[in-house]
């Protein structure tokens, strides 16, 4: 058996090689400390459970700043970012990594479609609902290597989706039904000058599209060629749909369409955004309603 001096020597060597003190080594296992430690780990744990509770809200996955703001939102509890991400990273709570946009310019205009100015250029944010919008059409696989495109019109003021289509064809009526249903939307309402912005891709200079666009008295504007931050805004909400979206698991169009409906009504009423005051969509665009 080890003796009692020789145990003392191990533990001073093995502390000097650790870095640690000896009287920390002999505290870390004192009575006191394991209390506080299993007191720790059980508030820890009902911590974790109200946490998972804002990850699994709506059944999308969130990162930190979207559990913070769920939770002030939702459950009327307040943590800071600190706690939520070591709480996340102590029990391999995983929140969604975006990846890059692989959308591509779909074809070159021929003679008949024109290119629009760049009447933007980036000033994205102009704290006036309907008066600044994006759209871009992105592709979708799902089910056994089913293929649909997404259109969609977001404020860029608000990021409120205030229109989208879903099609199995990549038609130019993909764009157009897009601006029918803007149209139908009741809580849409045009601002002075408002106007639409979108790539050079196809459907965004064909005449019937621009046609629409001016029935519905909006101006036109264009990002330069391949210049996807001319549009970014547009393309970073396609960057967090297709991560937190269940569009892989739909195996026919029509259940697609339902899980995008779902994920739209969830974006816009309580998908919670830090550079809107912590708001959703729609609380902020009648936050700057009210205060215009």
């Amino acid at each position: 058996m080890i003796e009692k001096y020789q145990l003392k020597h191990m533990v001073k060597y093995l502390c000097e090689i650790a870095g640690v003190s000896r009287s920390g080594y002999y505290n870390y296992f004192s009575a006191k400390s394991q209390e506080q430690r299993k007191r720790k780990n059980e508030k820890d744990e009902e911590i974790k459970e109200i946490i998972l509770k804002a990850f699994h809200f709506k059944r999308r996955k969130k990162g930190a700043r979207q559990i913070k703001m769920t939770l002030a939102g939702q459950f009327n509890v307040v943590y800071n970012l600190k706690r939520i991400r070591r709480i996340m990273k102590k029990y391999g709570i995983i929140c969604p990594i975006r990846k890059a946009n692989p959308y591509k310019r779909m074809m070159k205009a021929t003679q008949e479609h024109r290119v629009a100015p760049n009447l933007l250029n980036r000033q994205f944010k102009q704290d006036v609902p309907g008066k600044v919008l994006l759209t871009d059409i992105t592709y979708l696989f799902y089910g056994k290597g089913q293929k649909a495109y997404l259109s969609t019109i977001k404020d860029a003021s608000t990021n409120e989706i205030v229109a989208y289509n879903v099609s199995d064809r990549l038609t130019i009526d993909l764009a157009t039904d897009t601006l029918k249903k803007l149209k139908k939307n009741r809580n849409f309402k045009k601002a002075k000058d408002a106007l639409i912005h979108s790539d050079q891709g196809f459907h965004y200079t064909h005449p019937n599209f621009q046609k629409s666009v001016k029935s519905l008295g909006l101006r036109q504007s264009m990002s330069r060629r391949g210049n996807c931050w001319d549009n970014a805004p547009q393309e970073s909400f396609f960057g967090h749909f297709k991560d937190e979206a269940y569009i892989k698991p739909c195996s026919t169009l029509d259940e697609l369409k339902r899980e995008i409906k779902q994920y739209m009504t969830y974006y816009n009423r309580y998908r919670y955004q830090w550079n809107l005051k912590k708001m959703t969509p729609v609380q902020y665009r009648d936050h700057l309603s009210k205060t215009a």
